[in-house]
């Protein structure tokens, strides 16, 4: 039985685990670092980017690591759909989808049942480098979750989608309670910043899992900002940061306030409490100027 004190409190785990070189190897790791998690309690178990290959993409030819895509139904995606089951503990996985000529950049949410509850391919692919060569998602999406802690609306994007605001901003306005971000690149004060930015702006929780430092070009840093800047009961704004990883390979946990946040997002000023869609036409332009434009972009 759920211990009632602590039911207002989601217990978010972020693998900041180091990949295997193989799919299997993969899968042993990250089905033994979702039991971790759920032995020390956690609600949700949150992958970094790609986990199925490591996001070993780069310094590679395309159509080597292309032949490591998998399918979405596979055998890999499936296994972490009925560990989520048999742990109670919702899992969202990363893997590189199988789909058509170019792969995508996927994610699945597990439930605590096992059941599929949010599909996601990454939407802004880095195309100015080897992810040129992936498929684009198509929109982002937002679930209802079943928790100990009752229903949760959970949303997810992939690491390069946080640097556009509109990512954050659409999931906010879907329902979005709770933002879930594989990641897979340095998180220094810039990116972490914006990931600040988009919880605060939204009164949205934000959970990133990245690669810790023995992972080329990643340093861990993993963070979950709950997006709740003031409290009557402080004076000044408080720092929405509720965990910032260190560099090293963990497992690392924390508690979001649902009770806290859903009582914020009623009353303060953020989100869609005061915006004005109407004056923002020009956020659906399409022309691309000077000095923006890029021969790689693709339409």
């Amino acid at each position: 039985m759920e211990n009632e004190k602590n039911r207002n409190f989601l217990k978010i785990a972020l693998l900041q685990i180091a990949p295997c070189k193989t799919l299997s190897e993969n899968l042993e790791k990250g089905i033994k670092a979702c039991r971790q998690a759920k032995e020390r309690g956690a609600d949700i178990a949150l992958f970094p980017e790609m986990w199925s290959n490591g996001y070993r993409i780069y310094g590679r030819p395309a159509e080597e690591w292309k032949a490591e895509a998998i399918d979405a139904a596979g055998d890999f995606i499936q296994a972490f759909g009925g560990l989520a089951k048999q742990l109670r503990m919702a899992v969202g996985i990363t893997f590189l989808e199988k789909y058509g000529d170019s792969p995508r950049n996927s994610f699945v949410l597990f439930d605590r049942f096992g059941e599929r509850k949010l599909s996601y391919a990454k939407v802004h692919t880095c195309d100015f480098d080897t992810e040129r060569n992936l498929t684009p998602g198509e929109d982002f999406y937002v679930t209802e979750l079943d928790t100990a802690c009752g229903g949760v609306k959970v949303g997810a994007m992939i690491c390069y989608d946080r640097e556009f605001p509109e990512s954050a901003r659409i999931l906010m306005l879907k329902g979005a309670e709770l933002i879930l971000v594989p990641n897979a690149c340095p998180m220094e004060i810039n990116r972490i910043s914006q990931l600040r930015a988009r919880a605060y702006e939204n009164m949205t929780a934000i959970a990133t899992c990245n690669y810790p430092e023995n992972v080329p070009d990643c340093n861990g840093n993993s963070s979950v900002f709950d997006g709740v800047a003031y409290l009557t009961e402080l004076e000044g704004s408080r720092d929405t940061c509720i965990l910032q990883a260190e560099g090293k390979e963990g497992i690392y946990l924390a508690e979001l306030d649902l009770k806290q946040l859903r009582s914020y997002r009623k009353k303060e000023v953020h989100g869609n409490a005061y915006r004005r869609p109407q004056k923002y036409g020009l956020l659906m332009d399409v022309n691309i100027c000077e000095p923006f434009i890029r021969k790689d972009y693709r339409e």
